[in-house]
């Protein structure tokens, strides 16, 4: 019965399947390997509705795999990254994909990669080759005919050769965009916001109601936006900057929102309401707390943060697990869980290491051809 059904009703069955489903389905025999294959951008829709996102873990020293952990099924999936050239940082996710910086080059080169199926392209080469700029994506909309959405890319800050010799601080903000594969400086930045975000800002940005925001990774902690209609800097206080241990920027219900946590306390989440104004929302359950940083008196100090519309994950450690606030849209609530973290896979022993976490839906479809 399964060999004689049409492409199409097939691959409407397997648009329900999770990612590693599909992929043992693919295998089973040539005619669903073929139907997976040249039928993918049909299931792409519904998949991403009937499943949440997957933990991307990625080791922040120099390893050429991955980690990723199924929502669904609660196991962990050890992925290579030997396909890459490069070694890489993680910056954010495009659709289905990971977005990277490689970090075997001085200036900044930027990569797409799909890690469930080990294909990937170069984004071009911004116009000013600069060193350690500040990087920010922002997802235009999501496209039914290709798994990776219109998106933008802009670069601020950084290192460049000054025109006397020598390096300067890069004033010059530079925009990519992915419809025409191609970068244009679209503004500029007052030297002293250069300088904050080559020195003290992550690469991990949120773009909110027209502005693009960086938070500072020094203490005390502050936000700095620019609104990218009308090239204006602007600058947002943290709730409890200077008592803060961690702090991470995310946006909830499309408003800007801060996770951050104290020594001995509850970390909580703010919403950026009108006039600037930070609203508590939401503190993380102490007993889930206490276990991501190890007791009552343990430390936020190097928690991090991964999220997306629908979830928010707090973790440090790759063994240490997760506390998770996600959305339950059958019930209209939000709620907080505890997941394992990775110790091991199939039996073998994973040790544990630094990581930083992305949000993604998985996809098995082919996206583009290497390229350079």
């Amino acid at each position: 019965m399964w060999s004689s059904l049409p492409f199409d009703l097939l691959a409407n069955i397997f648009s329900f399947l999770s990612p590693d489903s599909l992929a043992r389905a693919r295998s089973a025999c040539k005619q669903w390997h073929e139907c997976i294959d040249t039928c993918p951008l049909n299931t792409e829709p519904i998949l991403s509705q009937s499943h949440p996102s997957w933990f991307i873990a990625l080791p922040l020293r120099a390893h050429k795999l991955c980690f990723a952990h199924n929502p669904i099924l609660d196991n962990w999936h050890k992925l290579s990254l030997e396909f890459l050239p490069d070694l890489v940082k993680p910056i954010a996710t495009v659709g289905s994909l990971l977005f990277l910086r490689s970090t075997s080059s001085v200036v900044l080169q930027l990569i797409l990669c799909n890690p469930f199926t080990t294909q990937f392209r170069y984004l071009p080469r911004p116009n000013i080759s600069r060193t350690n700029p500040a990087v920010g994506v922002v997802i235009q909309n999501t496209r039914q005919d290709s798994q990776i959405p219109d998106f933008k890319v802009y670069v601020a800050g950084g290192m460049s050769v000054a025109p006397q010799g020598g390096t300067t601080y890069e004033s010059k903000l530079e925009m990519y965009d992915s419809r025409n594969d191609s970068w244009e400086i679209v503004g500029s930045l007052p030297v002293e916001f250069a300088v904050r975000l080559t020195v003290w800002t992550h690469n991990e940005s949120v773009y909110s109601n027209g502005i693009l925001y960086w938070i500072t990774s020094a203490r005390a902690f502050s936000v700095m936006g620019f609104d990218i209609d009308s090239n204006n800097c602007r600058e947002l206080q943290v709730p409890m900057a200077d008592r803060l241990e961690f702090a991470a920027l995310t946006s909830r219900n499309g408003r800007l929102t801060i996770v951050g946590g104290v020594c001995g306390e509850d970390a909580c989440v703010w919403e950026c309401r009108d006039g600037d104004v930070w609203v508590l929302v939401e503190k993380v359950p102490n007993e889930l707390g206490r276990k991501l940083v190890g007791g009552s008196n343990g430390s936020w100090i190097n928690s991090k943060c991964a999220w997306n519309n629908e979830v928010m994950c707090l973790y440090k450690e790759l063994g240490n697990g997760m506390v998770v606030w996600r959305e339950r849209k059958e019930k209209n609530t939000w709620e907080w869980v505890w997941i394992d973290g990775c110790s091991s896979i199939r039996g073998k022993i994973v040790h544990n290491l630094p990581i930083k976490g992305l949000l993604l839906q998985p996809s098995l479809a082919p996206f583009a051809s290497k390229s350079n």
